[in-house]
């Protein structure tokens, strides 16, 4: 079988590629550029990211690795299509008061789409697409559908970031990672020679000032309670995410966090730690995964953030499409914007766009 790998020049994406080729599949490496050369880059010069003023010495390794283990190389053009669906998203995200997950978006429109549509469209011809992901694939017979479940390793389980793959991609993809470890993974590099083994995980999206991306002019506002007191003052409300804590320079007799925006007039609502507590949240613009859909209460699992383990809730179905998610246990940091997943035995039912939290 024909495989394309997505290669990024780190270990996880290279140990793949070490495993199918020893399995005997014909693999073709792949690296997506997406690096804006316009944008500004202000954050640490040694730090990695996936959006990265770096990506020429990523590329590099990558061909190296290819080098190494003789297969043929390419180096896709995919920064069009990520400034328009992830970039852009970022921004309107952020200006509207709300906290995006670049990271979905990529996966979804880019790293599952882009990727392999340009690469087939340049003539590279390939029978399935894999990545590094820690997460795992498999087809239910009793549903008819292709399925995510969670990888073996909690500590780098990705299937958060994967739950918006339509059934078309994942029945195209591969992720040989979903059953091990990250320090199997580690051991399995330097058994194949890679000279990156021990190379650091990519840090996050982006290392560097958010308002690189942006690029707004500061628009002075309030902090203020959720009484309405005034306690200072800042300059543009997406500096901050929901439950943030550092970095407002306000001092109280508690460190206080982000609470919310009050968009329309410029305010950052902040307050303590058990103010931010919420029982529940509202989420909308579903895909659905494991399931067609959702049509009465379901009691089952969510993730508001990649690195939370899943939580016991009982989803809801509202009229509108959108889903009433009630946690057992009040949770703190319920940021719209960013996205809640459904689990049930570890398989991923689906995820939505969270609105606002209860």
């Amino acid at each position: 079988m024909k495989v394309l790998v997505g290669m990024s020049g780190g270990v996880d994406s290279s140990t793949v590629a070490c495993i199918l080729k020893q399995q005997g599949h014909e693999v073709i490496g792949a690296t997506m550029s997406i690096w804006d050369k316009n944008t500004k880059f202000s954050g640490d010069i040694h730090a990695d990211s996936c959006f990265s003023p770096h990506e020429a010495e990523d590329v590099a390794t990558a061909k190296e690795i290819c080098q190494q283990l003789d297969i043929p190389y390419y180096v896709i053009d995919c920064s069009a299509r990520y400034k328009q669906m992830v970039l852009e998203n970022f921004k309107h995200e952020y200006k509207a008061g709300r906290t995006p997950n670049p990271c979905v978006m990529c996966n979804s429109y880019i790293k599952f789409n882009a990727l392999p549509e340009e690469a087939a469209a340049q003539g590279i011809e390939f029978d399935k697409f894999a990545t590094g992901h820690y997460a795992q694939i498999n087809y239910n017979d009793a549903t008819g559908r292709y399925q995510i479940s969670r990888g073996v390793d909690n500590t780098k389980d990705q299937s958060y970031f994967l739950y918006r793959l339509s059934q078309e991609q994942l029945s195209r993809v591969l992720m040989p990672l979903g059953g091990y470890t990250k320090k199997e993974v580690r051991e399995l590099a330097m058994g194949f020679g890679l000279k990156v083994s021990d190379k650091p995980d990519s840090q996050d999206f982006y290392t560097g000032d958010i308002n690189d991306i942006l690029q707004n002019e500061p628009q002075i506002g309030n902090f203020v309670t959720t009484d309405g007191r005034v306690l200072g003052q800042h300059k543009g409300i997406w500096n901050y995410t929901v439950g943030q804590r550092r970095g407002m320079g306000i001092a109280a007799e508690r460190p206080l966090y982000v609470l919310g925006f009050n968009k329309d007039k410029n305010e950052v609502i902040v307050g303590f730690e058990e103010e931010c507590e919420r029982s529940g949240l509202i989420a909308a613009d579903w895909c659905w995964s494991a399931l067609t859909g959702l049509d009465k209460p379901l009691e089952c699992e969510a993730k508001i953030r990649s690195s939370q383990q899943p939580t016991a809730v009982i989803a809801n179905p509202l009229s509108d499409g959108k889903v009433e998610v009630k946690f057992f246990n009040r949770q703190k940091a319920i940021a719209p914007g960013q996205s809640v997943v459904l689990y049930q035995d570890n398989v991923v039912l689906g995820g939505g766009i969270i609105e606002n939290s209860l």
